[in-house]
């Protein structure tokens, strides 16, 4: 009899050592491979990166995870916030920390005075744990949609994600989805009671309060008019109730924080408009106007009013594709609250592909597709798409008006 050569036992053996791994072995594997190839495309990129506002000339990695808006973060985290706000030359109130939630830099402040280390280590140590903790509780969310193989490939794709850099800087982005997620599960469990605690956190991380309140509201009117073929009893529906009402009294409590400590209503608001003024000067918010304004500042009064008109059913369509759909009426729930609330509030640009990290339950539509053709096609790509971020928004050139 002959014997079975290696090659044909090695693949059963690694078969074999797939299945018995824990789901969450199988995360961390994807999560520590992911986290290795973006590590190795930010230090490519450091070791070209000239002097800048920032760093020196080709910083090192954790100089180099603390640029842009983790400058503010390390204000906050040293300083705090400002009892005046700061005005410019003509008069507009300027960019300050107060657009900046205190949630991420009180955490990593907390752990800096406990382990005695710098702020940039810390601050990326901190982002670096959550983004594993937001990788395992997203497999924990996918699987309430999904089977676990597609769960997993969910998790690879965010993994990979072009924005994924983002999750080992000195951004709150990490910690954020961390709660965002784990906020999403409690909803899909209908664990009301323990969101309380996860959106007061949430809210003080990154501005979400407000969207999840909608999302929150829309899933009672839902439950409320499925209750025949789902009951939603009255002490349900109280809950639920007021875990929107409270969502959304979080939503306006740093606004009002802001404008009780600097003595302006308006110093919340006014901050935030203050990085959008380089590109259409001082102006009020209007509701539901700023992605029109960048639509007509980037591409003209005709096509600009054009295209954003079409982004915005294109996004709908989204909605209610089959594969969408597949993700439930929660997950949808909320990526449409979230995308009402981008549509209000936000200027498009270049932080754009950011504030769209918050919708990234649509990867799980995206990762159904099971042909290894598609799936390796699609992991390249976004790898792809990292190294495109980080060129364009991330490494600096002399003035740069591209903002992560």
């Amino acid at each position: 009899m002959s014997r079975s050569r290696p090659s044909h036992r090695l693949p059963a053996a690694w078969r074999a050592r797939y299945r018995l791994t824990p789901w969450w072995g199988k995360v961390f594997v994807v999560w520590a491979l992911s986290r290795l190839v973006t590590t190795s495309l930010v230090l490519v990129l450091a070791s070209v990166q000239g002097p800048n506002a920032w760093t020196g000339a080709r910083p090192r990695y954790a100089d180099f995870a603390t640029m842009w808006d983790g400058r503010w973060y390390n204000i906050v985290a040293m300083g705090g916030y400002p009892n005046v706000l700061p005005v410019t030359d003509t008069g507009q109130i300027g960019e300050s920390a107060w657009a900046f939630m205190p949630g991420y830099p009180v955490l990593a402040r907390l752990l800096m005075e406990l382990s005695n280390l710098p702020w940039a280590p810390v601050a990326v140590f901190v982002s670096l744990a959550f983004s594993l903790g937001t990788a395992l509780l997203f497999y924990r969310l996918m699987t309430r949609v999904q089977s676990p193989a597609t769960a997993l490939f969910s998790v690879v794709l965010f993994c990979v994600a072009p924005l994924s850099p983002i999750l080992q800087f000195a951004y709150a982005e990490s910690m954020y989805l961390f709660f965002l997620t784990l906020a999403l599960y409690l909803l899909l469990e209908r664990r009301y009671w323990l969101l309380f605690p996860v959106i007061a956190v949430m809210a003080l991380t990154r501005p979400s309060g407000l969207a999840f309140a909608l999302a929150l509201g829309l899933h009672v009117i839902f439950r409320f008019v499925t209750r025949s073929r789902d009951p939603f009893f009255l002490r349900e529906r109280m809950l639920a109730a007021s875990v929107a009402l409270f969502s959304a009294l979080m939503g306006l409590a740093w606004p009002i924080t802001a404008g009780v400590v600097t003595g302006d209503l308006m110093a919340y608001t006014d901050t935030e408009l203050a990085w959008r003024a380089p590109y259409i000067g001082y102006q009020e918010l209007v509701p539901f106007t700023a992605w029109f304004q960048g639509g007509v500042f980037w591409l003209g009064s005709v096509w600009g009013i054009v295209v954003v008109t079409a982004l915005i059913l294109s996004f709908v369509v989204l909605l209610f594709t089959p594969a969408v759909r597949r993700l439930g009426v929660d997950l949808r729930l909320w990526v449409a609250s979230y995308g009402l609330y981008l549509l209000a509030v936000f200027f498009p640009q270049s932080s754009t592909f950011r504030l769209l990290m918050p919708m990234f339950p649509l990867l799980g539509a995206a990762a159904l597709p099971r042909s290894r053709l598609y799936r390796v096609s699609i992991v390249l790509l976004f790898v792809a798409g990292q190294w495109g971020w980080l060129l364009i928004c991330w490494g600096v050139d002399g003035y740069d008006w591209t903002p992560p």
